[in-house]
């Protein structure tokens, strides 16, 4: 029997092709969602802290799951990660690195400042699909966060 789950996701994606790859599998993964769009750093930023365009929102609505590119433009995605993860109303959002990096120093990076996971991107879309579809069911079924 299906669990049906429902979460927040924030996928922060600039590159139009992996935004639709990451849309189509999302889109037939079993996790029933909203998702937000941002297509840059300050966007991600902007949304999760409740800033810029986004003041309206509260804090207290953040995703449940962050999909994070890290060569993003206006601010980096490991300013992004810096940010969440030194803020105590953020740090504890599960926050997956899924990037087109092979770099060593940007996977070391990334980790030292406190993501949870971190994903090179499958090149195929049936890969990338699998890819997505299992993050959404680990970290909306499976993991265990802490309580508010």
């Amino acid at each position: 029997m299906k669990q049906t789950t429902f979460c927040d996701i924030l996928l922060v994606e600039d590159n139009p092709q992996d935004l639709e790859l990451a849309l189509r599998a999302l889109g037939k993964s079993e996790i029933k969602h909203s998702l937000h769009i941002a297509r840059d750093g300050l966007e991600a930023l902007d949304y999760i802290f409740c800033e810029g365009e986004f003041a309206t929102r509260s804090i207290k609505d953040t995703p449940q799951l962050i999909l994070l590119d890290l060569k993003l433009p206006k601010i980096s995605g490991l300013e992004v990660i810096e940010r969440i993860k030194i803020d105590p109303r953020t740090c504890s959002i599960p926050l997956v690195v899924l990037t087109s990096s092979k770099e060593r120093r940007d996977l070391v990076e990334s980790y030292r400042m406190g993501i949870n996971s971190y994903i090179v991107k499958p090149v195929s879309f049936e890969q990338f699909a699998e890819v997505v579809q299992q993050l959404a069911i680990y970290w909306m079924r499976l993991n265990q966060p802490p309580n508010p």
